[in-house]
């Protein structure tokens, strides 16, 4: 793990989606097509403001939200509508996104069609990720049902998460997919965050799911 500061988060998102931008056009030369996974939330926001313009072949690349909460795409908690609002404009506009949801009460309804959209394109060649104080990555929440399931080593793409304290089910990229992307970075903000980075090492992955998926990720870090 590489940890990259920052004097503020603008200076990061600029940095970052520059950083992003080469990845994507690098993985492009050798391959026809490939997979970028992406968190939703508030931190990754302005790095697709400016990803969005880069200068690469959109069109070869398919989006695909690190979890997504399983609600229609455009209700406000949706990590689809923010990610198309925000990085799939512009350039970027010409990019494939590959969803989380489809309609069904559950997701366990429709995991094998949800998962049959992803198994061509892995494995992921770019992923951003984040992560939340109590060191969640994507929606792999310490004491969350499925979470044993999303730390397995031999994990499905996709499973579903659920906590009686969270307000939506969800759906994740468990931590082999994740923790098996070509080039990984870690992107968080403030000192809760770095202090939970820290802490996370004395930690098992049930405790600290994030550690999963840290072998060889770079970590943005900006203090405000």
């Amino acid at each position: 793990m590489n940890l990259q500061e920052y004097v503020d988060a603008d200076m990061m998102a600029i940095d970052l989606a520059n950083i992003l931008a080469d990845e994507l056009s690098e993985a492009l030369h050798h391959e026809d097509r490939v997979l970028f996974a992406v968190p939703g939330g508030s931190t990754p926001g302005p790095i697709f403001d400016d990803l969005c313009a880069a200068d690469i072949d959109w069109s070869r690349v398919d989006v695909v939200p690190t979890d997504e909460r399983w609600v229609p795409e455009d209700h406000e908690r949706s990590n689809a509508r923010m990610i198309k609002e925000r990085l799939l404009v512009n350039r970027a506009a010409a990019a494939r996104f590959i969803p989380l949801y489809t309609p069904a009460h559950s997701p366990e309804e429709v995991l094998p069609e949800l998962e049959s959209m992803l198994t061509p394109e892995l494995p992921i060649a770019v992923a951003l990720i984040g992560m939340g104080a109590d060191m969640h990555t994507a929606s792999m929440f310490p004491g969350a049902d499925g979470l044993e399931t999303a730390l397995d080593s031999h994990a499905p793409i996709l499973v579903p998460i659920r906590r009686d304290d969270l307000p939506d089910t969800r759906i994740t990229l468990s931590a082999r997919i994740l923790g098996g992307a070509v080039s990984k970075h870690l992107v968080i903000t403030g000192e809760d965050k770095r202090d939970a980075l820290k802490q996370s090492r004395h930690l098992t992955a049930a405790q600290a799911p994030v550690r999963r998926v840290l072998s060889g990720a770079t970590v943005h870090w900006a203090k405000s």
